[in-house]
């Protein structure tokens, strides 16, 4: 059982048997928005406008999966959007998209502006064409090769054991059937 654990089940267990005074009962109901501790829900974060469906359409979010979010986190723009509240670049991205596409432009359209104004690292995966082409290649073939060797050193060092042991212990060992009988009497010998 974890510490926290047992903590929360020693305390639910002292729980009924603690006096109870209605006014401490009182300070817990108080308003949140003088509760201590508990500051502007604006003072947190930067402000967030409302957001509408329209910025959450399907065709959009699917823009902005295949964009990188250039704050640094390495995370897609709409992933970067909806979970880091303190990131104000995506937010400023997802409006260049939404502009973008209000203009009328096509998925590739907008990922070839945001190409020609951030560079090619902005998607987050290269285009399928020219040397880009090795990143999708050169990792599968490394580990097919990788593997191909181990399976053959594998099954080289199968068959040199299978071999060593057909030959028998004392050859393995590279001694003469001579030494071998001489080395078995004194084995028995220092047994006896």
């Amino acid at each position: 059982m974890h510490r926290r654990t047992a903590v929360k089940a020693s305390l639910a267990a002292l729980l009924p048997f603690l006096p109870r005074t209605d006014s401490a009962w009182a300070q817990g109901a108080q308003d949140s928005a003088t509760a201590p501790g508990l500051y502007d829900p604006s003072r947190v974060g930067r402000p967030r406008d409302r957001v509408t469906d329209y910025e959450n359409d399907p065709f959009i979010v699917s823009i902005e999966n295949r964009l990188r979010c250039t704050c640094g986190c390495n995370l897609d723009v709409y992933t970067c959007r909806t979970t880091d509240f303190t990131c104000g670049v995506s937010p400023a991205m997802h409006g260049e998209v939404v502009q973008l596409v209000e203009q009328g432009k096509t998925a590739q359209e907008v990922l070839d502006s945001f190409v020609a104004l951030h560079g090619e690292m902005v998607l987050m995966s290269p285009r399928k064409q020219g040397f880009n082409l090795a990143a999708y290649f050169v990792p599968g073939a490394a580990i097919s090769l990788v593997g191909a060797a181990l399976v053959w050193m594998l099954v080289r060092r199968r068959q040199g054991v299978a071999a060593e042991a057909a030959v028998g212990r004392g050859s393995a060992l590279g001694l003469s059937p001579e030494d071998r009988a001489r080395l078995d009497d004194e084995l028995s010998r220092l047994e006896r």
